[in-house]
C-alpha cells in the first residue's frame, strides 16, 4: 500500500518538477536572454524566423548607420511578398542581400555569414532574431563564425500561452543539443 502511493506519488511531482524546472530556467535563459548594446558593424544579418518586423528593423539599423550591408535570410521562396518587398530596399547608405540558407537553420545562416565574411572582410555582424532565440544562434555563431557577433532581438513582445513557452523553451534546449552534437562548423576556428 505505502508502495503503490510512494509511486502515485513520483508519478505526479516528477512531471510537474520538470515542467517547473524548464518553464523556470526558460524564462531566466531565453525569454529575459542577454542582449548587446549596438555598435557599427560591417552587416546586420537578419535570421529567417517569422515576418515579425525583424526585416524592417534590420534595414532601418542600416539606415541608422550601424552597418553598410544588411543580409536578409531567405528560406521562404520566391513567391513570399514580405521577402520581395524588403529584398528591394538597398539605397546609396547600404546594400541589401537575400541569401537562401543551406541548411535552412540556423547553423546554415551562420555559414552563410561566416563566406560572406572571408569574401567581403567582414569583422563583426549584428545578428537579429527572436529575443528567446539569442542564447541558442549565439552559440551557433561561436562555433561558425570566426569574427565579433552583437546579438540583437527583434523589438516585439510576445503573446505565447504557458504551454507555448513551455515547448519554445523545449524547442531551445533540443536545439542547443543538436547545436552541440555538431560541433563546430567546417573551416571554423573553433
Amino acid at each position: 500500500m505505502f508502495r503503490g502511493r510512494w509511486l502515485l506519488f513520483l508519478a505526479f511531482a516528477i512531471p510537474v518538477v520538470l515542467v517547473s524546472l524548464i518553464g523556470v530556467g526558460g524564462y531566466i535563459a531565453f525569454t529575459k536572454a542577454r542582449m548587446d548594446p549596438l555598435t557599427t558593424a560591417d552587416a546586420i544579418v537578419v535570421l529567417g524566423g517569422e515576418h515579425d518586423g525583424r526585416e524592417s528593423y534590420g534595414i532601418s539599423l542600416a539606415e541608422q548607420g550601424l552597418a553598410k550591408t544588411v543580409v536578409l535570410s531567405d528560406p521562404y521562396g520566391t513567391t513570399d511578398p514580405t521577402m520581395k518587398k524588403a529584398c528591394a530596399t538597398s539605397s546609396d547608405k547600404y546594400e541589401v542581400l537575400c541569401i537562401p540558407p543551406v541548411p535552412s537553420t540556423t547553423r546554415g545562416e551562420a555559414i552563410f555569414t561566416q563566406e560572406l565574411a572571408r569574401e567581403r572582410g567582414w569583422n563583426h555582424v549584428i545578428v537579429v532574431t527572436w529575443r528567446y532565440h539569442l542564447p541558442r544562434a549565439r552559440y551557433i555563431f561561436d562555433q561558425c563564425f570566426d569574427g565579433t557577433v552583437t546579438m540583437r532581438p527583434t523589438p516585439r513582445t510576445y503573446d505565447f500561452s504557458l504551454v507555448e513557452w513551455e515547448f519554445t523553451y523545449l524547442y531551445q534546449i533540443a536545439g542547443y543539443v543538436k547545436a552541440g552534437v555538431q560541433g563546430p562548423c567546417e573551416g571554423s576556428a573553433d
